[in-house]
Protein backbone atom coordinates (compact mmCIF):
# COMPACT_ATOMS: atom_id res chain seq x y z
CA UNK A 1 0.00 0.00 0.00
CA UNK A 2 1.74 3.40 -0.92
CA UNK A 3 2.60 5.67 1.76
CA UNK A 4 0.97 8.89 2.54
CA UNK A 5 4.67 10.71 1.35
CA UNK A 6 3.65 8.95 -2.18
CA UNK A 7 0.47 10.11 -2.66
CA UNK A 8 0.30 13.37 -1.32
CA UNK A 9 2.61 16.42 -2.56
CA UNK A 10 4.47 18.06 0.03
CA UNK A 11 4.81 22.01 0.15
CA UNK A 12 7.42 24.16 1.75
CA UNK A 13 7.25 27.49 3.07
CA UNK A 14 10.37 29.57 3.77
CA UNK A 15 10.28 32.98 4.76
CA UNK A 16 10.66 35.37 7.99
CA UNK A 17 8.45 34.72 11.00
CA UNK A 18 6.60 38.10 10.57
CA UNK A 19 5.62 36.73 7.12
CA UNK A 20 4.56 33.15 8.59
CA UNK A 21 2.39 34.87 11.76
CA UNK A 22 0.65 37.71 9.68
CA UNK A 23 0.27 36.08 5.88
CA UNK A 24 -0.92 32.45 6.73
CA UNK A 25 -4.73 32.58 7.55
CA UNK A 26 -5.46 29.42 9.40
CA UNK A 27 -8.11 28.65 6.64
CA UNK A 28 -6.08 28.96 3.87
CA UNK A 29 -3.37 26.33 5.43
CA UNK A 30 -6.41 24.11 6.50
CA UNK A 31 -7.42 24.08 2.38
CA UNK A 32 -3.98 23.12 1.56
CA UNK A 33 -3.21 20.66 3.85
CA UNK A 34 -6.44 18.58 2.21
CA UNK A 35 -4.32 17.80 -0.25
CA UNK A 36 -0.64 18.15 0.73
CA UNK A 37 1.58 17.92 3.72
CA UNK A 38 3.19 20.98 4.93
CA UNK A 39 6.37 22.11 6.02
CA UNK A 40 7.97 25.73 7.14
CA UNK A 41 11.47 26.87 7.79
CA UNK A 42 12.39 30.35 8.93
CA UNK A 43 14.58 32.67 7.10
CA UNK A 44 15.80 36.07 7.48
CA UNK A 45 17.74 37.21 4.60
CA UNK A 46 17.05 40.85 3.51
CA UNK A 47 14.37 41.60 1.34
CA UNK A 48 14.31 44.69 -1.10
CA UNK A 49 11.37 45.56 -3.74
CA UNK A 50 14.77 46.23 -5.77
CA UNK A 51 17.68 43.64 -5.36
CA UNK A 52 17.62 40.33 -4.81
CA UNK A 53 18.82 38.97 -1.46
CA UNK A 54 22.76 38.19 -1.26
CA UNK A 55 23.84 35.01 -2.53
CA UNK A 56 25.45 33.29 1.21
CA UNK A 57 26.20 29.71 0.29
CA UNK A 58 25.89 28.89 4.06
CA UNK A 59 22.21 30.18 3.54
CA UNK A 60 21.43 28.46 0.43
CA UNK A 61 23.18 25.25 1.35
CA UNK A 62 20.40 25.52 4.59
CA UNK A 63 17.44 25.82 1.76
CA UNK A 64 18.71 23.03 -0.20
CA UNK A 65 18.59 20.59 2.72
CA UNK A 66 15.16 22.12 3.45
CA UNK A 67 13.72 22.09 -0.15
CA UNK A 68 15.23 18.80 -1.35
CA UNK A 69 12.13 16.35 -0.51
CA UNK A 70 9.63 19.40 -1.35
CA UNK A 71 7.51 19.13 -4.67
CA UNK A 72 6.78 22.89 -4.28
CA UNK A 73 8.50 25.48 -2.69
CA UNK A 74 7.10 28.92 -1.76
CA UNK A 75 9.29 32.01 -0.49
CA UNK A 76 8.32 35.70 0.87
CA UNK A 77 10.19 38.44 2.58
CA UNK A 78 13.22 36.50 4.20
CA UNK A 79 13.91 33.90 1.90
CA UNK A 80 16.95 33.75 0.18
CA UNK A 81 17.30 33.26 -3.90
CA UNK A 82 15.76 30.20 -5.13
CA UNK A 83 18.59 29.64 -7.92
CA UNK A 84 19.46 27.47 -10.24
CA UNK A 85 21.77 25.31 -7.83
CA UNK A 86 18.93 25.03 -5.18
CA UNK A 87 16.38 23.64 -8.50
CA UNK A 88 19.48 21.37 -8.99
CA UNK A 89 19.69 20.01 -6.00
CA UNK A 90 16.12 19.07 -5.32
CA UNK A 91 14.63 17.14 -8.20
CA UNK A 92 11.31 16.72 -7.21
CA UNK A 93 10.76 20.47 -6.82
CA UNK A 94 8.44 21.32 -9.84
CA UNK A 95 6.63 24.26 -8.53
CA UNK A 96 7.60 27.57 -7.08
CA UNK A 97 5.58 30.14 -6.04
CA UNK A 98 6.09 34.00 -4.51
CA UNK A 99 3.84 35.24 -2.31
CA UNK A 100 4.75 38.99 -2.40
CA UNK A 101 7.85 41.44 -3.43
CA UNK A 102 8.43 39.70 -6.45
CA UNK A 103 7.28 41.85 -8.96
CA UNK A 104 10.97 41.90 -10.55
CA UNK A 105 11.29 38.66 -9.85
CA UNK A 106 13.95 38.82 -7.44
CA UNK A 107 13.62 36.22 -5.12
CA UNK A 108 13.35 33.37 -7.84
CA UNK A 109 15.95 32.50 -10.76
CA UNK A 110 13.09 32.72 -13.47
CA UNK A 111 15.17 31.94 -16.90
CA UNK A 112 16.33 28.83 -14.18
CA UNK A 113 12.89 27.59 -13.78
CA UNK A 114 12.16 27.96 -17.20
CA UNK A 115 14.83 25.62 -18.66
CA UNK A 116 14.47 23.32 -15.85
CA UNK A 117 10.66 22.47 -16.22
CA UNK A 118 9.79 24.14 -12.53
CA UNK A 119 6.63 25.96 -12.80
CA UNK A 120 7.03 29.55 -11.41
CA UNK A 121 4.12 31.62 -10.11
CA UNK A 122 2.98 34.74 -7.84
CA UNK A 123 0.51 35.92 -6.03
CA UNK A 124 1.81 39.25 -5.82
CA UNK A 125 -1.32 40.82 -7.03
CA UNK A 126 -3.55 39.70 -3.63
CA UNK A 127 -2.66 43.43 -2.43
CA UNK A 128 -4.05 44.53 -5.86
CA UNK A 129 -8.09 43.85 -5.73
CA UNK A 130 -8.80 46.34 -3.20
CA UNK A 131 -6.98 48.97 -5.59
CA UNK A 132 -9.53 48.62 -8.04
CA UNK A 133 -12.23 49.25 -5.61
CA UNK A 134 -10.70 52.62 -4.55
CA UNK A 135 -10.07 53.63 -7.78
CA UNK A 136 -13.77 53.46 -8.52
CA UNK A 137 -14.65 54.90 -5.81
CA UNK A 138 -11.58 57.99 -7.25
CA UNK A 139 -13.67 58.34 -10.39
CA UNK A 140 -17.00 58.47 -8.89
CA UNK A 141 -15.44 61.23 -6.59
CA UNK A 142 -13.40 63.07 -9.43
CA UNK A 143 -16.17 63.47 -11.62
CA UNK A 144 -18.15 65.43 -9.18
CA UNK A 145 -15.75 66.83 -8.40
CA UNK A 146 -16.12 66.10 -4.77
CA UNK A 147 -12.80 66.51 -3.08
CA UNK A 148 -13.61 70.69 -4.07
CA UNK A 149 -17.07 70.83 -2.42
CA UNK A 150 -15.47 68.83 0.62
CA UNK A 151 -13.14 71.19 0.96
CA UNK A 152 -15.36 74.03 1.58
CA UNK A 153 -17.75 72.24 3.73
CA UNK A 154 -15.20 71.16 5.99
CA UNK A 155 -14.03 75.19 5.85
CA UNK A 156 -17.79 76.48 6.70
CA UNK A 157 -18.11 77.84 3.75
CA UNK A 158 -21.95 78.41 3.11
CA UNK A 159 -21.31 78.40 -1.18
CA UNK A 160 -21.05 75.03 -0.73
CA UNK A 161 -24.58 74.61 -1.06
CA UNK A 162 -25.19 76.85 -4.36
CA UNK A 163 -26.35 75.20 -7.18
CA UNK A 164 -23.79 76.98 -8.99
CA UNK A 165 -21.06 75.52 -6.88
CA UNK A 166 -22.46 72.09 -6.95
CA UNK A 167 -23.26 72.18 -10.54
CA UNK A 168 -19.97 73.50 -11.75
CA UNK A 169 -16.65 74.07 -10.46
CA UNK A 170 -14.35 76.94 -13.23
CA UNK A 171 -16.15 75.42 -16.03
CA UNK A 172 -15.90 71.96 -14.86
CA UNK A 173 -19.25 70.04 -15.73
CA UNK A 174 -19.99 67.62 -12.61
CA UNK A 175 -20.96 63.98 -14.47
CA UNK A 176 -22.44 60.69 -13.78
CA UNK A 177 -20.24 57.82 -14.97
CA UNK A 178 -22.48 56.11 -17.13
CA UNK A 179 -21.43 56.47 -20.81
CA UNK A 180 -18.34 58.25 -20.20
CA UNK A 181 -15.45 57.71 -22.11
CA UNK A 182 -12.36 55.79 -19.43
CA UNK A 183 -8.73 54.92 -20.38
CA UNK A 184 -6.52 52.68 -18.42
CA UNK A 185 -2.90 52.99 -18.19
CA UNK A 186 -2.08 49.45 -17.63
CA UNK A 187 -4.84 46.69 -17.73
CA UNK A 188 -2.80 43.89 -15.29
CA UNK A 189 -4.97 42.16 -11.97
CA UNK A 190 -5.89 45.97 -10.93
CA UNK A 191 -7.38 47.07 -14.49
CA UNK A 192 -9.10 43.61 -15.01
CA UNK A 193 -10.83 43.96 -11.74
CA UNK A 194 -12.21 47.50 -12.50
CA UNK A 195 -13.24 46.92 -16.25
CA UNK A 196 -15.59 44.08 -13.99
CA UNK A 197 -16.93 47.25 -11.68
CA UNK A 198 -16.76 49.70 -14.72
CA UNK A 199 -19.42 47.12 -16.93
CA UNK A 200 -22.62 48.09 -15.05
CA UNK A 201 -21.80 52.16 -16.37
CA UNK A 202 -22.11 51.07 -20.03
CA UNK A 203 -18.75 52.82 -20.13
CA UNK A 204 -16.35 52.98 -23.43
CA UNK A 205 -13.30 51.95 -22.64
CA UNK A 206 -9.37 52.72 -23.87
CA UNK A 207 -6.54 50.92 -22.69
CA UNK A 208 -2.73 51.83 -23.32
CA UNK A 209 -1.03 48.29 -21.96
CA UNK A 210 1.51 47.02 -24.37
CA UNK A 211 2.09 43.39 -22.84
CA UNK A 212 -1.09 42.05 -22.47
CA UNK A 213 -2.59 39.38 -24.55
CA UNK A 214 -4.92 41.23 -27.10
CA UNK A 215 -7.54 38.90 -26.49
CA UNK A 216 -8.43 41.20 -23.28
CA UNK A 217 -9.71 43.25 -26.10
CA UNK A 218 -12.15 41.04 -27.09
CA UNK A 219 -13.20 39.01 -23.44
CA UNK A 220 -13.68 42.60 -22.01
CA UNK A 221 -14.73 44.85 -24.95
CA UNK A 222 -12.24 47.50 -25.02
CA UNK A 223 -10.06 49.47 -27.38
CA UNK A 224 -6.61 48.63 -27.16
CA UNK A 225 -5.03 52.08 -28.01
CA UNK A 226 -1.55 54.48 -27.72
CA UNK A 227 -1.21 55.87 -24.30
CA UNK A 228 -1.67 59.45 -26.51
CA UNK A 229 -4.87 58.06 -27.08
CA UNK A 230 -6.00 56.75 -23.84
CA UNK A 231 -4.85 60.78 -22.59
CA UNK A 232 -6.58 62.66 -24.96
CA UNK A 233 -9.86 61.01 -25.93
CA UNK A 234 -11.17 59.74 -22.02
CA UNK A 235 -13.11 61.59 -19.74
CA UNK A 236 -11.46 59.75 -16.77
CA UNK A 237 -7.87 59.09 -16.92
CA UNK A 238 -6.95 56.04 -14.59
CA UNK A 239 -2.90 55.25 -13.91
CA UNK A 240 -2.71 51.78 -13.12
CA UNK A 241 0.55 50.88 -14.55
CA UNK A 242 3.95 49.40 -12.56
CA UNK A 243 6.83 51.03 -12.06
CA UNK A 244 9.06 50.02 -13.56
CA UNK A 245 12.57 51.36 -15.54
CA UNK A 246 9.88 52.28 -18.18
CA UNK A 247 6.98 54.12 -16.78
CA UNK A 248 8.95 56.19 -14.54
CA UNK A 249 8.48 59.69 -15.57
CA UNK A 250 6.25 58.03 -18.44
CA UNK A 251 3.23 60.92 -17.54
CA UNK A 252 5.50 64.50 -18.29
CA UNK A 253 4.39 67.49 -18.89
CA UNK A 254 3.84 66.35 -22.72
CA UNK A 255 1.25 63.94 -21.89
CA UNK A 256 -0.55 65.60 -19.25
CA UNK A 257 -0.92 68.30 -21.51
CA UNK A 258 -2.56 66.23 -24.47
CA UNK A 259 -5.79 65.44 -21.31
CA UNK A 260 -8.61 67.85 -22.90
CA UNK A 261 -10.38 69.81 -20.21
CA UNK A 262 -12.92 69.03 -18.09
CA UNK A 263 -10.93 65.30 -17.48
CA UNK A 264 -10.51 63.12 -14.08
CA UNK A 265 -7.32 61.81 -13.58
CA UNK A 266 -6.88 59.05 -11.45
CA UNK A 267 -3.78 57.61 -9.98
CA UNK A 268 -3.57 54.34 -7.96
CA UNK A 269 -0.32 53.20 -8.87
CA UNK A 270 3.17 54.97 -7.74
CA UNK A 271 3.58 58.88 -7.49
CA UNK A 272 6.87 58.30 -9.77
CA UNK A 273 5.30 57.39 -13.00
CA UNK A 274 3.83 60.99 -13.09
CA UNK A 275 6.10 64.30 -12.87
CA UNK A 276 4.46 65.90 -10.41
CA UNK A 277 5.72 69.40 -11.50
CA UNK A 278 4.02 69.08 -14.44
CA UNK A 279 1.08 67.70 -12.59
CA UNK A 280 0.80 70.66 -10.45
CA UNK A 281 0.97 73.47 -12.92
CA UNK A 282 -1.86 72.00 -15.13
CA UNK A 283 -4.10 71.50 -12.22
CA UNK A 284 -3.35 75.44 -11.14
CA UNK A 285 -5.05 76.19 -14.14
CA UNK A 286 -8.09 74.72 -12.98
CA UNK A 287 -9.39 72.48 -16.05
CA UNK A 288 -8.31 69.45 -14.22
CA UNK A 289 -9.65 67.32 -11.62
CA UNK A 290 -6.95 64.93 -9.97
CA UNK A 291 -7.81 62.29 -7.14
CA UNK A 292 -4.37 60.81 -6.03
CA UNK A 293 -4.02 57.96 -3.95
CA UNK A 294 0.30 57.99 -4.63
CA UNK A 295 2.41 61.12 -4.87
CA UNK A 296 5.92 61.66 -5.33
CA UNK A 297 7.18 62.20 -2.88
CA UNK A 298 5.40 59.91 -0.88
CA UNK A 299 4.98 60.77 2.45
CA UNK A 300 3.25 64.45 1.07
CA UNK A 301 5.57 66.91 2.36
CA UNK A 302 3.41 69.63 4.41
CA UNK A 303 4.29 72.52 2.36
CA UNK A 304 3.56 70.68 -0.84
CA UNK A 305 1.72 73.13 -3.68
CA UNK A 306 -0.58 69.83 -4.10
CA UNK A 307 -1.95 69.40 -1.02
CA UNK A 308 -3.61 73.62 -1.49
CA UNK A 309 -5.37 72.61 -4.62
CA UNK A 310 -9.11 72.46 -4.82
CA UNK A 311 -9.28 70.16 -7.38
CA UNK A 312 -7.89 67.68 -5.87
CA UNK A 313 -9.06 64.68 -3.81
CA UNK A 314 -6.02 62.88 -1.79
CA UNK A 315 -5.81 59.68 0.11
CA UNK A 316 -2.46 58.44 1.64
CA UNK A 317 -1.60 55.16 -0.77
CA UNK A 318 -4.64 53.69 0.86
CA UNK A 319 -5.74 52.11 -1.86
CA UNK A 320 -4.09 48.41 -1.49
CA UNK A 321 -5.41 47.83 2.23
CA UNK A 322 -8.38 45.63 3.23
CA UNK A 323 -9.19 43.18 5.55
CA UNK A 324 -7.13 40.24 3.58
CA UNK A 325 -4.42 42.86 2.02
CA UNK A 326 -2.03 40.44 3.38
CA UNK A 327 -3.74 36.74 3.89
CA UNK A 328 -4.84 37.08 0.11
CA UNK A 329 -1.05 36.36 -0.75
CA UNK A 330 -1.44 32.84 0.60
CA UNK A 331 -4.92 32.34 0.12
CA UNK A 332 -4.28 32.95 -3.67
CA UNK A 333 -1.23 31.13 -3.36
CA UNK A 334 -3.12 28.04 -2.36
CA UNK A 335 -5.63 28.00 -5.07
CA UNK A 336 -2.46 27.99 -7.41
CA UNK A 337 -1.33 24.65 -5.40
CA UNK A 338 -4.24 22.94 -5.51
CA UNK A 339 -4.96 23.35 -9.44
CA UNK A 340 -1.63 22.45 -10.15
CA UNK A 341 -1.55 19.32 -7.94
CA UNK A 342 -5.03 18.22 -9.70
CA UNK A 343 -3.87 18.22 -13.25
CA UNK A 344 -4.98 21.97 -13.59
CA UNK A 345 -3.34 25.34 -15.49
CA UNK A 346 -2.11 27.92 -13.10
CA UNK A 347 -3.11 31.73 -13.62
CA UNK A 348 -0.69 33.81 -12.45
CA UNK A 349 2.67 32.08 -14.17
CA UNK A 350 5.49 34.69 -14.32
CA UNK A 351 6.08 34.36 -17.99
CA UNK A 352 8.46 36.00 -20.34
CA UNK A 353 5.82 39.38 -21.00
CA UNK A 354 5.45 39.71 -17.22
CA UNK A 355 9.23 39.32 -16.78
CA UNK A 356 9.73 41.71 -19.24
CA UNK A 357 7.17 44.31 -18.12
CA UNK A 358 8.82 44.36 -14.62
CA UNK A 359 12.22 45.13 -16.23
CA UNK A 360 11.15 47.96 -18.19
CA UNK A 361 12.24 46.14 -21.37
CA UNK A 362 10.34 45.23 -24.89
CA UNK A 363 7.54 43.08 -24.81
CA UNK A 364 8.14 40.00 -26.47
CA UNK A 365 6.51 39.13 -29.97
CA UNK A 366 2.84 38.46 -29.45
Amino acid sequence: MPSRRETRPVVGLACNKDVRQRYIDAADLERLQRFADFRYAEFNEPSSWDEPPPFRPEVQARLVEFARELDALVVCHGAPLVSEAVMEACPRLKFVGELEGDRFARRIDVEAAWRRGVKAVDTTQGSSYPVAEWALAMILIGLRDAGQIFRKMINHDPSAWDNEVKRAWNGFPRLDLTGRKVGLIGCGHIGRRLLKFLAPFEVEVYVYDPYIPREIADIYNVTMTSLDNVLSLSEVVVCLAPITPKTQGMIGAREIGLMKPGTVFVNVSRGKIVDSNALIARLRKGDLVACLDVFDPEPIPVDSPILDQENVFLTPHIAWTGARSRTQFFSLMVDELSRFFHGHETRYDLLPRTIANRRGEPPPPR
